[in-house]
């Protein structure tokens, strides 16, 4: 008894080439051997293979529907359909699993450059205010004398003689499902479809050359230690005088003399002897902004901390400054003369058992300025 190819498929004796299609794409996903190793569904396999192989076919569809046998006549090899002449849908098969043809053709000689980066150090006050550097960069460039093509002045790429340009060469082997077709890159041009006789002496048929470039970056103010500045199209150019890469400028700020940044915020420590501690002073300090005075109130104890506010470091994103946290260090003498050990004695006697509190009773005012003309050497 004949094999009905259309209930092998599921399809209607009237289905188009587009339904007979579908049908077996999705049963060539339901039962290919790789997805189902069992031996019964294998046979199934050839089966809906060989069904496949006449419905899609006009000349053998109409052989068979007026009741001959397309595939004995065609030396298909039986029901199977897997001979050399039966295995012609292959491509259809990959195209069920995948949902393309297993085609990959050439590849292009032009490919995008690689990105590139750079560390460019800066100072605090750049970092804090921002400015613009003159930076020199080694990188690939276009090939002057090619243009980027590879090949020598007056010469051009030529076809591939052994793939004809196709970019890959194909081979045929025998399976359980017959005849199977592989494909791999070719090996006399790697996959290009073309073959360069006489490269470019200049860049060796890579259309590419190294080159020093300078060029312009814009540090927009409060960058940090790491921050990234993407220069795009200013990397690497890629083979082939392909487009180029983007250009990464890594910043690193330099450690200042006298100011350590936390964030936004600047902090430095100011030293004053112990008499301007306890009387009060101003002390000169020389911030981003110029000189101002660090105002030391009478009383102040060391460690303790006076902040500038907007005296910092701009904000990267969104507007204002960080602040300028000012650290007091009191001084305390480790070696006293005379006359000073025996004010401190004295101021000693005056203040009693009472803490201090940082205001002056009657009588200590005068003392103490005597202690700083002392400690001062007046």
């Amino acid at each position: 008894m004949a094999t009905d190819y259309y209930a092998v498929l599921g399809v209607r004796r009237d289905a188009s080439q587009d339904e007979i299609k579908k049908a077996f794409r999705r049963l060539a996903r339901e039962l290919h051997p790789d997805v189902n190793p069992d031996p019964k569904t294998q046979e199934r396999f050839k089966e809906i293979n060989a069904a496949y192989e006449v419905l899609s076919d006009p000349q053998k569809k109409q052989v068979y529907d007026l009741g001959g046998d397309p595939l004995s006549s065609s030396g298909g090899g039986g029901a199977g359909g897997f001979g050399a002449g039966g295995f012609g849908n292959f491509s259809d098969i990959m195209d069920a699993f995948f949902g393309t043809a297993s085609q990959r053709g050439p590849r292009s000689r032009t490919r995008r450059g690689q990105d590139a980066m750079i560390r460019l150090e800066i100072d605090l006050n750049e970092a804090a205010f921002g400015t613009t550097k003159e930076i020199q960069v080694d990188t690939a460039v276009v090939c002057t004398t090619c243009s980027g093509e590879g090949a020598a002045p007056g010469t051009s790429a030529q076809t591939c003689d052994m793939c004809r340009g196709r970019g890959e060469v194909s081979q045929v082997t025998r399976s359980f499902l017959g005849q199977v077709m592989t494909s791999r890159p070719c090996p006399q041009c790697q996959g290009f479809g073309t073959v360069v006789p006489t490269p470019c002496p200049e860049c060796a048929g890579d259309g590419r050359i190294r080159s020093r470039r300078t060029l312009t970056v814009k540090i927009p103010a409060g960058v940090d230690n790491g921050t990234r500045i993407q220069l795009a199209g200013e990397g690497e150019v890629g083979p082939g005088g392909g487009p180029a890469g983007d250009l990464y400028v890594e910043i690193h700020e330099l450690p200042h003399d006298v100011f350590q940044r936390r964030g936004d915020d600047l902090h430095c420590t100011v030293t004053i002897p112990m008499t301007a501690a306890s009387l009060g002073t101003k002390v000169p300090l020389q911030t981003l902004d110029g000189m101002e005075e660090v105002d030391i109130r009478p009383g102040t104890q060391s460690g303790q901390s006076i902040p500038l506010h907007t005296r910092g470091i701009t904000h990267l994103r969104g507007g204002g400054r960080g602040d300028l946290i000012v650290h007091v260090e009191v001084l305390t003498p480790s070696k006293l003369d005379p006359q000073q050990e025996d004010l401190l004695r004295q101021l000693a006697k005056l203040r009693g058992e009472e803490r201090p509190t940082g205001q002056f009773q009657p009588g200590q005012q005068g003392l103490f300025s005597r202690l700083k003309d002392a400690f001062n050497g007046r």
